[in-house]
């Protein structure tokens, strides 16, 4: 009885709780607000603003569920959004482009990957290092030139509800929970997903076990590019526009999103469930500012901040060791006797 009733507040105090708390607590908010704020046209708005954004959250949750980040994600969204519009604008029918920027999204991350994996090098350098490459290959591909000719029936993807969800939903967020759930099986019920946790956990006792660490980043890095290139697609449809800057700084967003959602930026903890409602509170958040007449060119600071507290709340216990296993080093290189 005991256990169960520890188990029970154990759970009470989840981070993915305190993530429902926060939730309630930005939609209180914006509907204090405005009472425009959870109207139907308001709720479409909102999910247009993040649909992207979330999609992409959920190949840099698995990756950095196992240690690593990939801060390309915006960049390959961007040049694929490039892609899309040259690739139309020679003449290509629809599909066909769909299915080439997908392949060119599993290339890009394939790149990220084989670079960290196979070559040992660290995927903060890498990754930024091909976020400048893609976003070079965007403008080389576009340069200073504007497509805006796509068909109607690809465009009004972007902007129209998804059918049958009362003009709440829009197509990318469909999208997006269809993925989410995928994602969700595949972390939490599925060999593959547990052996991501035993990767971020210790990545050396995972390989001695027999776990192919290698291969399953490099899968992650791939899986990460084509959803970032599907999110690509999408932002294009939705601007119904390509320009060679689509998708600019994203990257911060997605990785905000990740964090505030409860995975620890050391690797080896982390929901799906809590990445969902972290989109949501950064979406109702960003949306009911917005409604108050915040500025909106100091939004960097309401991210900055959000960023700064989802890495130190969760890992404030993963701080405090690792400052006493500071101490007690310098203690022993002196002499000392560690307490």
């Amino acid at each position: 009885m005991a256990l169960d009733l520890r188990e029970r507040a154990r759970a009470f105090v989840r981070w993915e709780f305190g993530l429902v708390l926060a939730l309630i607590a930005v939609v209180l908010f914006g509907r204090h607000v405005s009472d425009q704020f959870l109207t139907s046209f308001n709720i479409f708005y909102l999910n247009l603003s993040i649909g992207e954004v979330a999609i992409m959250t959920l190949p840099m949750t698995l990756i950095i569920v196992t240690g690593e980040i990939d801060l390309s994600v915006a960049s390959i969204l961007g040049m694929s959004s490039a892609l899309v519009g040259d690739l139309y604008s020679r003449g290509w029918p629809m599909p066909r482009v769909i299915v080439a920027v997908l392949i060119v999204g599993v290339v890009a991350g394939l790149l990220n990957g084989f670079l960290i994996t196979r070559l040992g090098l660290p995927s903060l350098a890498v990754t930024i290092g091909t976020l400048t490459l893609y976003r070079g290959i965007a403008v080389v591909i576009l340069g200073p030139e504007t497509i805006s000719t796509f068909p109607e029936k690809y465009t009004n993807i972007g902007v129209l509800p998804l059918p049958h969800t009362g003009g709440y939903l829009t197509y990318s967020v469909g999208i997006f929970l269809a993925l989410a759930i995928l994602s969700a099986i595949v972390l939490h019920a599925t060999p593959f997903g547990r052996s991501l946790f035993v990767i971020g956990a210790n990545e050396e006792a995972a390989r001695f076990a027999g776990f192919r660490v290698k291969r399953t980043k490099l899968i992650l890095f791939g899986v990460s590019g084509v959803v970032c290139a599907l999110a690509g697609i999408l932002y294009t449809f939705r601007l119904s526009t390509a320009v060679q800057d689509n998708g600019i700084g994203l990257e911060l967003t997605v990785v905000t999103i990740v964090l505030l959602g409860g995975v620890s930026i050391f690797g080896g903890r982390g929901t799906i469930v809590g990445a969902v409602l972290a989109v949501a509170v950064y979406a109702g958040l960003q949306n009911a500012l917005l409604l108050s007449n915040f500025e909106q060119r100091a939004m960097g600071i309401v991210t900055g901040t959000l960023l700064l507290l989802s890495v130190l709340i969760p890992n404030a216990s993963e701080f405090y060791r690792r400052g006493r296993e500071f101490l007690r080093r310098r203690q022993l290189r002196a002499g000392e006797v560690p307490t």
